[in-house]
């Protein structure tokens, strides 16, 4: 009798790492899935420990396998998503990190930031990678830590120690580490780092110069879909079939493989991308352009996306850091008893404002507070401020691109949260529409993990296995959403001004 086979997916995000086991409908056969530490060693530094996440992998890997009943031959391919521009450096010979990653969310390159547009205009860096110069991607952070350090920029440049996205670390470790393990990347998380070219999709030597990046720390970029090795460790023989960055995953696991295909992830932050096919689009409207996948021997995808720093993990601070709610699943409850935020507006610029704005030195505030503005007020501008900057960044996407969207698929763990959906649909005056298997960054991973095994034929079986689950439609009158709008923005400018 032949055994079941499997495609899994490791997915390594912000606040855990989780691994799922597929089958060929797409089904999840099972989960394993663990937190780990977030260090703040300062207001707007953000880090995490390389070796904790990779302690952490060993650990749901084997877990995954156990719950499902499977062992590793019994899986064709392993597909790789992660939370995308966090940096990560370490020795080559030793294998340990010579700093603690630097996250996604973190701003302290930001003092670096005009000493790389002296170098190299910020039109030019934008040309050539399609992002904006900003402390959200690697590039800056890997100059900002080389610079920190001339012993670190020494060991650098003599080839002693490797940069990667989290990717590329666990790649190396999954395969072998000191003992042969691969360095190298895929296309969507190279694209984030600043040092990528979009049209070369190769790194980029002026870009390298500007942020002083060796070129021996790079790894080599292959293609999303295709071949990355076999696991050493912590179980032997697995094929690793794709590497995908978290979002971009997100969109494959929405079936968004076509031009004009969109979807919007609510984790800790909120994620928009619209796939535009085969030729990058340009924002002129304080968007990103990226890669959304590669397949081998096929051009690459491009999207154009807007990134929000501050989503779910607004909520979290809200239950950890004031205390206001004991779970995450409260704020809805309680938000739910009041009809409207009395007045209250939440911008959460913890870390600046991500797209449009651009605005690294914004910061959070809190504005309309009267006495008579309780918790459940401050509950719902809390859900409330996901969803006007998921305004924000539509208005600009449909600015942008050539059709307007129409409806916004969604997912990740805030679809959860009914109100919100309705309040987005609201707000955007469009069709909120949530998928069957609403954490579609690991189903994203096992889909292009499969196709680079094989398992499944062609990406039309994969859009097959979409269901829709629910849908909101817009409720709320013009004139309401546009008074609503402009006390938002207004907010927003106090959030840039206090950071001035």
């Amino acid at each position: 009798m032949t055994s079941t086979r499997y495609v899994a997916a490791l997915d390594q995000g912000t606040t855990s790492t989780r691994c799922m086991l597929f089958d060929r409908e797409g089904r999840m056969v099972s989960l394993a899935q663990r937190e780990h530490h977030q260090h703040y060693p300062r207001a707007g530094w953000v880090e995490h420990d390389p070796m904790e996440i990779w302690d952490i992998v060993c650990r749901v890997v084997p877990e995954a396998l156990a719950d499902a009943g499977a062992s590793p031959d019994q899986v064709v391919g392993l597909g790789i998503t992660n939370q995308r521009e966090t940096t990560v450096v370490w020795d080559r010979h030793t294998g340990r990190p010579v700093h603690n990653a630097i996250v996604w969310q973190d701003t302290r390159s930001s003092a670096v930031l005009p000493r790389i547009a002296a170098d190299l205009p910020e039109t030019e860096i934008q040309d050539r990678c399609g992002l904006p110069l900003v402390t959200y991607f690697s590039g800056p952070k890997v100059r900002w830590l080389l610079d920190s350090s001339p012993s670190l920029r020494a060991r650098a440049e003599a080839g002693d120690l490797l940069f990667g996205t989290i990717d590329s670390w666990l790649v190396w470790n999954l395969t072998g580490g000191t003992n042969g393990g691969l360095h190298v990347t895929d296309v969507t998380n190279a694209s984030r780092t600043m040092l990528m070219n979009l049209t070369t999709l190769d790194w980029d030597p002026d870009l390298l110069e500007a942020m002083r990046v060796p070129r021996a720390m790079l790894p080599e970029i292959r293609a999303t879909v295709g071949s990355f090795g076999s696991t050493v460790a912590p179980v032997a023989g697995i094929p690793l079939t794709a590497v995908i960055g978290d979002q971009q995953a997100s969109l494959f696991g929405q079936a968004g493989f076509d031009r004009g295909d969109a979807k919007c992830t609510f984790g800790t932050g909120g994620f928009l991308l619209l796939n535009t096919g085969s030729a990058p689009v340009r924002s002129q409207h304080g968007l990103i352009t990226t890669v959304a996948h590669k397949m081998e021997d096929e051009p690459a995808a491009y999207a154009l996306e807007g990134s929000i720093a501050v989503a779910g993990a607004l909520v979290q601070w809200f239950r950890d850091s004031l205390g206001l709610i004991r779970s995450a699943a409260e704020i809805e409850t309680q938000a739910l008893t009041v009809t409207d935020n009395g007045g209250c507006y939440v911008v959460p610029a913890f870390t600046g404002l991500y797209a449009p704005h651009w605005e690294p030195e914004a910061r959070g505030v809190i504005v309309g507070l009267t006495s008579y503005v309780t918790k459940a007020h401050l509950c719902r501008a809390v859900l409330e401020a996901t969803a006007w900057q998921t305004k924000e960044i539509l208005d600009a996407m449909n600015a942008d691109a050539d059709v307007p969207l129409r409806r916004l698929a969604v997912d990740g763990g805030m679809t959860a949260d009914n109100l919100l959906m309705q309040t987005i649909a609201d707000f955007l005056d469009i069709p909120v529409v949530r998928p069957m298997v609403a954490e579609t960054v690991s189903r994203g991973a096992a889909y292009a993990a499969g196709l680079g095994a094989g398992y499944w034929p062609d990406r039309e079986v994969l859009r097959r296995h979409w269901r829709r689950a629910a849908e909101w439609q817009p409720a709320m009158s013009a004139p309401a959403r546009e008074a609503e709008f402009a006390r938002w923005r207004r907010a927003v400018e106090m959030a840039v001004a206090w950071g001035a």
